[in-house]
């Protein structure tokens, strides 16, 4: 469908990142899948192709491109028939480094965002903790002052990117105070002294690399503080909109190609005499689906185009994340099932949409969480996601 939003430089754009899925990615899904790891030698091939930079400044490598550019890139990434490596590249590109662009040091931006947008250094967002996960104004991880350093203790869980990358963008708490005053942001290197990490076995999303990772004394020097001392808060709540906006365009991607796999399949599998794909009861389930996925879609858009105004976007943004990311469960649900007993063979793609597509609607905040801030909106006039 024709989009006021998007060029034909975007969609020249959106050829290149499909054509380098179909060929360098896709064909190793079910190796990567079996491995658990996504291999460094692709970050650092994207890095090559300018596709971890999109919307970054020139200066730091990127491209400098508009957040059209970056949705068309973050809707084709389930081409690579892989949840686990969309979410290893939508962190690595939109949400490990945007802080620290934004608001780190010159050293920091060199020493982390340079590398990592030509792909030679991975990245991980660590917020969530065991026992705190959308409330982060509770997060218990400390860094106390010492000297030249910050001393860190306390733990990170689901943290993708967490067990192979090289950084962390860290949230801890550096006040002795509780609720959102006190907590600050950290870049932290993996491999400091005092940090571990544990992957996690996941239902879904096995390509990607999830993690608990554990601060012990860990010391980071003072100098990679990200912004302000106890502003870390107000960074993670403008960082949110982003997160959620790239959650929601890559659930429209997933409901794309599971559409576009089921449509193929329901053509060639022949029950009665005749294909699938004429019998008028699977054609109408199929035909909502696409409607829905198309008004997901628009909302999408119109997301990133206030994004791209400089509108606030707490709102659409749960929004956007919320609808498309239930309506992806419900797509996988329905490819499969179309798939008859086929679907639940681990050899077709749409039984990996279908184990995939739950994790969208927990990671980036639970469609509860969604629900709740759009509900701020409805009924107290506030934002408070």
């Amino acid at each position: 469908m024709r989009s006021v939003y998007f060029t034909d430089e975007h969609e020249q754009f959106r050829q290149q990142v499909r054509k380098f899925l179909a060929q360098e990615v896709a064909p190793h899904a079910t190796e990567w899948e079996s491995a658990g790891r996504i291999p460094r030698e692709i970050f650092s091939r994207m890095g090559e192709l300018g596709l971890l930079g999109i919307t970054a400044p020139e200066a730091v490598g990127g491209a400098a491109q508009n957040i059209f550019f970056g949705v068309a890139f973050l809707e084709e990434l389930p081409r690579s028939m892989m949840g686990g490596f969309c979410a290893a590249v939508s962190v690595q590109q939109f949400m490990a480094t945007p802080h620290i662009l934004r608001h780190g040091s010159e050293e920091l931006v060199q020493r982390y965002v340079v590398p990592s947008v030509a792909g030679r250094r991975v990245g991980a967002l660590a917020i969530t903790e065991p026992d705190t996960g959308s409330d982060v104004a509770s997060i218990r991880t400390t860094a106390v002052l010492d000297g030249d350093s910050w001393v860190v203790n306390g733990s990170k869980t689901f943290i993708t990117n967490g067990a192979d990358g090289d950084f962390f963008t860290l949230a801890v708490r550096t006040e002795e105070t509780s609720g959102p005053q006190g907590i600050s942001l950290l870049a932290v290197d993996a491999g400091t002294p005092g940090v571990s990490s544990k992957r996690l076995a996941k239902l879904g999303w096995l390509s990607s690399d999830t993690a608990e990772i554990v601060f012990e004394d860990a010391r980071v020097p003072t100098s990679h503080l990200i912004g302000r001392r106890g502003k870390g808060f107000a960074l993670i709540m403008e960082a949110f909109a982003l997160e959620r906006l790239a959650a929601a365009a890559i659930a429209v991607g997933c409901a794309d190609v599971a559409l576009e796999t089921t449509l193929g399949y329901m053509a060639s599998r022949n029950v009665f005499g005749e294909s699938l794909d004429r019998l008028q009861a699977l054609r109408h389930r199929l035909a909502d689906l696409a409607a829905e996925l198309e008004a997901a879609r628009q909302l999408t858009y119109h997301t990133a185009w206030l994004l791209e105004q400089g509108k606030p976007v707490a709102r659409e943004s749960s929004m956007a994340k919320l609808v498309t990311t239930e309506l992806g469960k419900r797509v996988a649900d329905a490819c499969l099932q179309l798939h008859g007993g086929y679907g639940f063979m681990e050899e077709y793609a749409v039984a990996r949409f279908y184990r995939d597509a739950p994790a969208a609607t927990i990671t980036a905040g639970t469609s509860e969480i969604m629900r709740e801030i759009i509900a701020r909106f409805m009924f107290d006039g506030t934002d408070r996601g």
